[in-house]
């Protein structure tokens, strides 16, 4: 309790304060007793008082840890220098904002004599692991929550490589934060952004190289100069708006239309039920409204870091088409492939070229791969995973053209190394407008794409669990189902081939009955495959207080009957909820959008 009243932050003091007077003891200790940990993307948490929330002081504290585990692997650390950048979250009851905490972290480092490079204002979370290429730093921070709920916000933290941290950075960084505690001198003192000459600005300059880089994944500039298609971007009232509008100049379109309502930060996300375009229709009213009225055929939506991306056309029936994070990432894999076809060099070499996706999202790109003859890979969830294994694959002179994530997180081209929704956002705008030059939506050219490769009908939601002890025992009881240490071999009537189980690094497919993929004893994850072709995978979130579920039935091309394989794959995630997930007796709230 001694650190929060040392705090100079005096809502954070007071929020301790009234826990004490009110005797609430077991919320004092639950703020108090834990630490933030890394998930999927970095720590994340409510803004608020206490060590296991993002605070003024546990942003320093991470800082100071961050610094101390920095100096000890770089010894060019001072010369190289730290990226910061921020989004638009703020909270008043706890004074704390993503640029407040952008500027502790700053002077965390200043006062330790590193250069930081701060960017002046709001940047997509992209821009941060570009900038820690470009200006060839150590490592950078992102203070986020991306498109989590208003409360909360984050400290994501990226390489030299621009690839988020992975194992065992993470640890050691813990460590490190576990030792340096205690404020230092001039930790607090946030003016030294001001006065310190180790304080750079690099927004204008890394704005100037990302859009130039924009331009190796632009094919048809002189097609969307005469395009006739109106698109609307919506940028959730986070870092999106500015961005979005120049990477349509880069590509030559006209700029989208903006949702005015939409359009300027706010920390509130006042016109949304929750910031997460990847909810669909619900959140995305303001701009399918503005769509019909401004004749637009395609809404683009950002999430409020602008490094993800949602899509919705409109239909000849009136009705809109909005595509999932796999269905859009079927259209991407055609089109990155189909540009590279048609650009690549004499000497080029098909065996070379790599997609990837994490292991819970659509099995498409396997498909286009085998067909086509590149190469497809999938890592763990989180794309910490696949920016990592895309740096493996750059330095044995490979080629990555395109990288996703089902919830909506993609990667075209590697100037990046993370999910970025600017570049995406475009390179839907680029492929629709040509499209269009045939009369092909985009919703029939995906079709085209399952009749072509066969169709991946997937579907993927999530429960509500507070209650960490009650995600275990879901998780356990599938480890010891019929007997100990006995997976279960059907799920109601769906017999099950296989089972993979990441937390313990099982899986029956294998020789050695060992996974392939590496373990993850920190997260649940299983998955199953059934002897039906269906492949589900139960995990908890790493960000949110979620156990999602993910179901796809992987069809060969000459199995069109759409309607059957919907049939079936809805009765397995039935099934699946009833027997494995049990929601009524384990008290899981459905989700609600």
């Amino acid at each position: 309790i001694k650190y929060f009243y040392g705090q100079l932050n005096p809502k954070t003091k007071e929020q301790i304060e009234n826990l004490l007077r009110n005797g609430m003891n077991k919320e004092l200790r639950d703020r108090l007793c834990c630490r933030m940990t890394f998930g999927t993307a970095g720590l994340r948490s409510a803004m608020g008082a206490g060590f296991c929330y993002i605070n003024d002081l546990t942003v320093i504290q991470s800082t100071q840890g961050m610094y101390k585990y920095l100096e000890r692997c770089f010894s060019d650390f001072k010369q190289r220098g730290f990226v910061v950048g921020y989004d638009t979250r703020g909270q008043v009851t706890s004074s704390c904002s993503s640029q407040r905490l952008a500027k502790l972290t700053a002077a965390v480092l200043l006062a330790k004599d590193v250069p930081v490079y701060l960017f002046s204002r709001y940047v997509p979370t992209p821009f941060v692991p570009y900038a820690v290429q470009k200006l060839k730093a150590v490592a950078g921070v992102m203070i986020t929550a991306s498109h989590n709920r208003k409360e909360d916000n984050g400290y994501k933290v990226y390489w030299e490589t621009g690839a988020q941290i992975t194992s065992p950075h993470d640890k050691e960084i813990l460590k490190c934060i576990e030792e340096c505690v205690e404020p230092w001198n001039g930790s607090w003192n946030d003016n030294l952004v001001d006065t310190s000459p180790l304080k750079r600005d690099p927004l204008q300059d890394i704005c100037r190289r990302y859009m130039e880089d924009l331009k190796k994944i632009c094919f048809y500039r002189e097609l969307n100069l005469k395009t006739t298609l109106k698109f609307v971007h919506t940028s959730f009232h986070g870092v999106g708006h500015d961005y979005v509008q120049l990477a349509f100049k880069v590509f030559g379109f006209k700029p989208p239309i903006p949702v005015p309502e939409q359009k300027d930060p706010d920390p509130d996300f006042s016109t949304v039920k929750c910031p997460n375009p990847e909810e669909g229709e619900s959140v995305l009213e303001l701009s399918l409204r503005l769509a019909e009225k401004e004749n637009a055929r395609i809404v683009l939506a950002t999430d409020p870091d602008a490094d993800r991306l949602a899509a919705a056309e409109l239909q000849e029936n009136g009705s809109w088409k909005v595509f999932t994070g796999n269905e859009l990432a079927a259209l991407f894999g055609w089109w990155m492939f189909d540009c590279w076809k048609k650009n690549k060099s004499r000497n080029a070499d098909v065996k070379n070229v790599y997609m990837l996706a994490t292991t819970v999202s659509s099995k498409i790109l396997k498909a286009i791969a085998l067909k086509e003859g590149f190469h497809f890979e999938e890592t763990l969830p989180g794309f910490k995973w696949i920016g990592s294994r895309i740096i493996d694959l750059l330095e044995n002179g490979k080629e990555v053209l395109f990288a996703f994530e089902e919830s909506i997180g993609f990667l075209c081209g590697t100037s990046v190394l993370d999910k970025d929704g600017v570049s995406a956002a475009v390179v839907v705008a680029e492929m629709a407008s040509y499209l269009e030059t045939m009369n092909i939506t985009l919703k029939q050219q995906l079709v085209k794409v399952y009749e072509k490769y066969g169709y991946h009908i997937s579907k993927t939601s999530y429960f509500l669990c507070y209650e960490p002890p009650t995600i275990k025992s879901i998780f356990e009881r599938l480890r010891n189902f019929d007997s100990p240490k006995e997976y279960p071999k059907f799920c109601g009537t769906f017999a099950i081939l296989h089972v993979r189980d990441i937390t313990t690094g099982y899986d029956s497919s294998q020789p050695n009955k060992k996974s392939v993929l590496p373990v993850s004893k920190n997260s649940q994850m299983i998955t199953f495959t059934f002897q039906n072709g269906c492949v589900a995978t139960l995990r908890t979130s790493g960000t949110e207080p979620k156990i999602k579920y993910y179901a796809e039935m992987c069809a060969s091309p000459d199995q069109s009957d759409t309607a059957l394989l919907e049939e079936e794959l809805k009765k397995l995630i039935d099934a699946l909820i009833e027997n494995f997930l049990q929601p009524s007796k384990n008290g899981l709230i459905w989700r609600s959008v």
